[in-house]
C-alpha cells in the first residue's frame, strides 16, 4: 500500500469472541501450524483452549482471562507468523495488554516455548485475584478524575487504559467498579462494560503482577529484533527492559497507554497499520488518529468485526498488502 512500512497492532482483552479466526484454521497452513504449535506446548490446557475455540459456542467463558487471553495471544501470534510467510515483514509492533506479549514473541524477545510457559504463568498468577472488570468510557482521562480513587488503592477504580483522546478505560474490583458505573450513568457519561471479569491494569492486580513477573526468571529473554512500541511506556522497548521480567510482568497492574504509543509511532512517519486480531477495536481507534485521517498512514484489519467473514476479510487484507491472489 503506497510503499508504506507495515506496523502490526495486536489487540488484548475485550476484542475476543467465540470462533474468532476459526475459518482460517485448516485453510491457512501457516496460521494452522502456529496455532497448533502454541496450543500443543500448553498440554492439557491447550487441548481445553482448542476445544473451546473451535466449538464457536457462545458463552461467558470467553470473557474470563483464563480463556480469552491465551487465545488472543495465539491468534495474534499466528496471524503475525502467517503474514511473515506471505512476505509481509513489519518494521514495528504495538500490542494492547496481552497483545504486547504476542508482539514480544514476534520480535524475538522470547521463543514460543517461553511464551507458552509465561502464558500458563499469567493464568496461574490470576488465581485468587478479586472479581472486577473494565468500563470503556467516552471521555478524556483527565475528565474522569471525580470517578477514580487515589493511586495504589487495591480496592479502588483507576484509569486502566488510554485508548484515544476521548476513549478511556476505567478498571477496578467489584463492588467499587459497579458503584462507579452507576455514577457515570447518573451523570450521563456514555460508557459500556468491556468483556472482562478481572480488574486488569489496576492496583488490585499488584500481587498477580508480581507472581507473573517471577515466572520470567527461567525464560531466556533477548533484545527485540523488531522495534516494539510499548503500551506500558508509550515508547520503544529498550534492550534493558526487554530482558527484565519485571517489565513484562508489571504490565498486569499498569495502565495501557495505547494512544500515546500509537502517537509516538506515527510521529516517525507514515505506516500501514495492520490489526492482527479479532474485533477491529484497534482499527477503529487508529482511524481517529490525525495521521490516518490525513492519509499519511492507513489501517488494514486482518479479521472482521464480527464472528463471520474471516476468510474474506483476510484475503482482502492480503490483496491490499501483497497484491491480488490466488494464494496457495
Amino acid at each position: 500500500m503506497s510503499g508504506r512500512p507495515v506496523a502490526l497492532l495486536l489487540p488484548g482483552q475485550g476484542s475476543q469472541h467465540p470462533g474468532m479466526a476459526v475459518e482460517l484454521y485448516g485453510a491457512e497452513p501457516a496460521f494452522t501450524a502456529a496455532m497448533d504449535g502454541f496450543l500443543g506446548l500448553l498440554g492439557a490446557e491447550g487441548r481445553r483452549l482448542r476445544a473451546a475455540w473451535l466449538s464457536g459456542a457462545p458463552g461467558g467463558a470467553f470473557d474470563d482471562a483464563a480463556t480469552a487471553q491465551p487465545l488472543l495471544f495465539a491468534v495474534g501470534y499466528a496471524l503475525g507468523r502467517t503474514l511473515h510467510e506471505r512476505g509481509v515483514r513489519p518494521v514495528a509492533l504495538l500490542g494492547h495488554s496481552v497483545g504486547e506479549l504476542a508482539a514480544a514473541v514476534l520480535a524475538g524477545v522470547l521463543d514460543l516455548p517461553g511464551a507458552a510457559h509465561v502464558n500458563l504463568a499469567r493464568t496461574a498468577a490470576m488465581v485468587g485475584a478479586p472479581p472486577g472488570g473494565m468500563l470503556a468510557v467516552v471521555a478524556a482521562a483527565a475528565d474522569l478524575a471525580p470517578y477514580v480513587d487515589p493511586p495504589g488503592d487495591p480496592d479502588g477504580v483507576v484509569v486502566g487504559a488510554v485508548n484515544a483522546p476521548r476513549q478511556t478505560v476505567l478498571c477496578g474490583p467489584l463492588p467499587r467498579l459497579t458503584a462507579v458505573a452507576g455514577r457515570l450513568a447518573t451523570d450521563g457519561v456514555v460508557h459500556r462494560a468491556v468483556a472482562a471479569r478481572q480488574p486488569f491494569h489496576s492496583p488490585a492486580l499488584a500481587g498477580a503482577a508480581a507472581r507473573f513477573a517471577a515466572a520470567f526468571a527461567g525464560v531466556p529473554l533477548a533484545a527485540p529484533r523488531i522495534p516494539v512500541w510499548s503500551t506500558r511506556t508509550g515508547a520503544v522497548v529498550a534492550a534493558a527492559q526487554a530482558v527484565d521480567g519485571g517489565f513484562w510482568g508489571g504490565q498486569l497492574a499498569a495502565p495501557v497507554l495505547f494512544w500515546p504509543a500509537l502517537d509516538a509511532l506515527l510521529a516517525g512517519g507514515g505506516y500501514t497499520l495492520v490489526e492482527a486480531g479479532p474485533g477491529q477495536l484497534l482499527t477503529t481507534l487508529a482511524r481517529r488518529h490525525p495521521a490516518v485521517r490525513a492519509g499519511r498512514s492507513a489501517v488494514v484489519p486482518l479479521l472482521p468485526s464480527g464472528p463471520t467473514g474471516a476468510r474474506e476479510t483476510f484475503d482482502a487484507a492480503l490483496a491490499t498488502l501483497t497484491g491480488p491472489g490466488p494464494w496457495p
